[in-house]
């Protein structure tokens, strides 16, 4: 797909630039060692316009991210809200997909960044596992170890190990990859989290080795809201290969049923899966005006 055009406009350390007129430097550690963090967030044209929702708690996540990996925070949230807003006025986005992303200077070495750049971009992006039933794999690579890496920041050279799982599934005839943790527990997709379903109940992997996703939030809201029983236990191979259903989750993916794991083809239909009603639920919820935080 096409991310821009000569018409595009990003924000890029205080200012609106045309995507065309940027520039970057090729020494960074950013490009080099993978050594920056980014986010994800999605805006929605709703009956009161467009808006992003869970705007505050990505901007928090991306802070927090930073800190987990010793790269200096030092914008304003209020302020970073309100110019994302005006960047989806520039480009006359209603529906869009929006990633900051935060990089550092120009430095080959391997020590902590002090000066650093935060870009804004955003752009028109489709549900990213689109809104079929999804064929998956159970990856041979592993979700790094929390000893190696901190697995709860949104850290761009973690994400090697995501492009690595979804292009040994695609060239194996799957849609997307299961990845497991250090201990042979399941722990997400590339860049999703997963839920299964049993017996009416619903199981998630808890905290630990997994993306706390702010997508993966909500639908434990929504599960108190709708008293559907949550269960975050450590789910296994056999648990998840018994389950009734199961369904990925995430900013770009929304809500994506899973058709099948492997050789193993979930036996209750989509429609009257605990999934389904999450997933009208959480469209709905998007779309909601009182789930909005505008900073004027």
């Amino acid at each position: 797909m096409q991310y821009f055009n000569s018409n595009t406009v990003l924000y890029l350390n205080g200012r609106f630039e045309k995507a065309s007129d940027t520039t970057t430097s090729l020494y960074g550690q950013s490009l080099h060692y993978g050594y920056a963090v980014f986010d994800g967030l999605r805006a929605y044209h709703t009956h009161n316009g467009t808006r992003i929702f869970k705007a505050r708690e990505h901007f928090e996540r991306l802070r927090r991210s930073a800190e987990l990996v010793h790269i200096p925070f030092k914008w304003n949230i209020d302020e970073l809200i309100k110019k994302t807003y005006k960047l989806l006025e520039y480009n006359n986005l209603k529906n869009a997909y929006i990633r900051p992303l935060i990089y550092c200077a120009p430095n080959m070495s391997l020590i902590a960044a002090k000066d650093v750049s935060i870009m804004i971009c955003a752009f028109e992006w489709d549900a990213y596992l689109g809104h079929k039933l999804l064929k998956v794999m159970v990856s041979s690579y592993e979700r790094p170890s929390p000893k190696s890496t901190p697995i709860e920041a949104k850290v761009s050279g973690n994400y090697v190990n995501s492009i690595l799982a979804t292009t040994e599934a695609k060239s194996k005839g799957f849609d997307e990859a299961l990845l497991l943790d250090s201990y042979g527990n399941v722990a997400e997709a590339p860049g999703a989290n997963i839920f299964i379903e049993k017996n009416g109940r619903l199981y998630t992997p808890p905290l630990g080795n997994i993306l706390p996703g702010i997508t993966r939030a909500t639908v434990i809201e929504l599960c108190h809201v709708l008293d559907i029983e949550l269960i975050e236990k450590h789910l296994t191979i056999k648990d998840l290969k018994h389950a009734d259903s199961a369904f990925f989750c995430g900013t770009a993916t929304e809500i994506a049923g899973i058709g099948s794991v492997d050789e193993y083809k979930f036996p209750l239909r989509w429609p009257d899966s605990v999934g389904a009603t999450i997933q009208r639920t959480y469209k709905s919820l998007a779309l909601e005006k009182q789930n909005y935080e505008v900073i004027i």
